[in-house]
């Protein structure tokens, strides 16, 4: 038997033993909860963890980390207490340097990837989106000094504060043309161009009196209703088309005329990213009754015309291309070399002069394919192999053929549609190539016309007659969405993700603008562009494609202006998750959340949630 003090002994040692055994455990099993606090993102719906791109651009760490806490925070609105999971607290603040970021659009990437680009085909001015692993999971600050009061339409047409688009080059570089004067803290828009110097509001009307529109308007009774302009500056003309009842898709590329766009949408007029280079532009065809280029410096005859010809997939049949351009007027040997070879390429593509004067050529393109028809075998440009579908716009390599007409339209003569603003309402003749019928569609409009006055009860304490100009409906459907907005002063961005491209054609049929996009990459156009932005069950379609929902989010917050709206609508689970991120991207200035009346187009059990963006510096600190 051993002795009492050597038994003591071995008693303490098991006790020891068994307490740092203890201690142990504790430890582990804290520093799993830690792993899974931090990781435990992962498992929520539609996020994939994975190794992102720092926020500085350095690695390997982020500016700041996200912090997680329970669902019983008080700061949160109880509604949040339905949601399982963890309540994200912060993300990452960008640094300054890319308080204008662009992600698909960011030259840098091109750089930083080694892509080998064709800059003669502009390939440097198209999208190439950075991979999962380079994105940013950050939040986009604001300039220092952003004034939280914008200036509201209309007067945001003629001026906008210089701090929220901090950017003078234009105005000295195109001062001659009357682009933009620095006034003070404001930045003036007189409506110059490079070929109207004497305000978009003449030149308009030098043109429809070219055309001989009756009263001097160019929508000539209805019948012109959206129109392309490339290399739209800061959208000048398609600021001064909205007095007409025409709305344009003002189109530039993100290039040397620094953030022309940004300009634009922060005037509030219609306006997104994008080039003629190597791909379609991602609308369907037969969009638009006009297409314009003021000096828009494109080379139209290279490549055997093809951009030419991508803009004749574009127009509808008797479409108009407004040119205005030196080669059209010009008496020096170059530009007659130019003008006898663009005059040489329109007429193989059966355009002809409508009219022409002074500095302005105007062609129209024909109503059937009777010209087409008619040319010598062989004639180049060929017309598109009849397997060739003109509406597939997204990604699509560019064609240099000519797209002919179906039977049905050469028949017709024309797109049979009838007169803005009746357009509108009316169902379109393409509904038959979607076997949707007249009835449908007229519900449709009806189903968003309901909608939309709910949502609008929904906000109504916070919002007043000027809150929104820029819209965005991220799966718009029809338009209805838009359309029911129309007795509003705001215009809608109408966005069709591409699993369901073909309903773009009758979002233009109806007048209306819009884009075809892949919501799980981001979108082109400049951080705080929109004031709201609209989201029908747009999350569960990018889950069901694996996207992550993180990124959505962090992409809709780079989209919205302070101040700004969401509303989104979607199933149960994916509003409370969605709600466990609003402190995060500091949605949480205002928020409501209903059940909707169940109709028609409802997918299962849905709510509403609508929230509010707050104003907030680099710093985090919330104004």
């Amino acid at each position: 038997m051993k002795p009492p003090q050597q038994q003591r002994g071995n008693v303490e040692g098991v006790l020891l033993s068994r307490k740092l055994f203890s201690s142990l455990l504790i430890a582990l099993i804290v520093s799993l909860g830690l792993v899974c606090l931090y990781y435990g993102t992962s498992f929520a719906p539609g996020l994939r963890r994975r190794d992102r791109h720092p926020a500085d651009g350095s690695d390997p760490v982020f500016r700041s980390f996200i912090a997680a806490t329970s669902d019983e925070d008080e700061d949160l609105p109880s509604l949040s207490r339905d949601a399982p999971g963890l309540v994200i607290k912060s993300f990452p603040v960008c640094g300054m340097r890319f308080s204008e970021l662009i992600p698909c659009l960011d030259r840098n990437l091109i750089n930083q990837l080694k892509l080998k680009v064709n800059l003669s085909l502009m390939e440097h001015y198209e999208r190439h989106c950075p991979p999962p692993s380079r994105r940013y999971n950050c939040l986009i600050p604001p300039p220092v000094g952003y004034r939280k009061a914008v200036i509201r339409w209309p007067a945001s047409r003629d001026a906008v504060w210089k701090v929220n688009v901090p950017h003078t080059h234009l105005a000295g570089e195109k001062s001659d043309q009357r682009w933009m004067v620095v006034n003070g803290d404001k930045i003036n828009f007189p409506g110059g161009g490079t070929h109207f110097h004497f305000g978009a509001a003449r030149y308009i009307v030098h043109i429809a009196q070219m055309l001989k529109f009756p009263n001097d308007n160019l929508s000539n009774g209805g019948n012109i209703r959206t129109v392309l302009d490339v290399g739209c500056g800061v959208a000048s003309f398609g600021a001064y088309l909205l007095s007409h009842n025409i709305i344009a898709m003002s189109l530039a590329p993100n290039d040397v005329h620094e953030n022309q766009i940004q300009f634009a949408l922060e005037r509030g007029i219609p306006s997104m990213l994008g080039v003629l280079g190597t791909k379609r532009l991602p609308y369907p065809s037969r969009s638009f009754e006009l297409a314009h280029c003021s000096r828009c410096r494109i080379d139209w005859l290279q490549r055997d015309g093809i951009l030419l010809l991508e803009l004749d997939r574009l127009l509808r049949p008797g479409g108009y291309f407004v040119y205005s351009s030196p080669e059209a007027y010009a008496t020096d040997e170059k530009n007659r070399r130019i003008w006898r070879a663009m005059g040489d390429l329109v007429q193989r593509m059966c355009w002809r002069i409508a009219s022409k004067k002074n500095q302005t050529v105007i062609w129209v393109k024909p109503l059937t394919n009777g010209c087409y028809s008619r040319r010598d075998p062989g004639t180049i440009p060929p017309l598109c192999s009849s397997d060739d579908d003109p509406d597939a716009a997204w990604n699509v390599p560019m064609e240099a053929c000519i797209t002919p007409y179906s039977k049905k339209v050469n028949r017709a003569k024309g797109s049979e549609l009838v007169l803005w603003p009746r357009r509108l309402t009316t169902p379109p003749p393409r509904l038959e190539e979607l076997s949707i019928s007249p009835e449908n569609f007229i519900e449709d409009n009806e189903i968003w016309h309901w909608r939309v006055m709910q949502y609008w009860k929904q906000m109504k304490t916070q919002i007043e007659k000027d809150s929104f100009r820029n819209v965005m409906d991220m799966r718009a459907n029809l338009g209805g969405f838009a359309a029911s907005l129309a007795n509003k002063d705001v215009w809608v961005m109408n966005v069709v993700p591409v699993t369901e491209s073909g309903k773009l054609k009758i979002i233009y049929d109806r007048g209306l603008i819009g884009t075809l996009h892949d919501w799980c990459e981001s979108f082109s156009t400049y951080p705080r562009t929109y004031d709201l932005l609209h989201a029908w069950l747009v999350f569960s379609e990018i889950e069901k494609q694996g996207c992550s929902l993180e990124d959505l989010l962090i992409e809709m917050d780079r989209m919205l202006r302070p101040f700004g709206f969401v509303i989104i609508r979607d199933k149960v689970p994916v509003i409370n998750y969605v709600r466990t991120f609003l402190t995060a991207l500091k949605w949480d200035l205002w928020l409501s959340e209903v059940e909707p009346k169940v109709d028609a187009l409802s997918s299962g059990e849905e709510r509403v949630l609508i929230v509010r963006k707050k104003l907030w510096k680099e710093d985090d600190e919330i104004l």
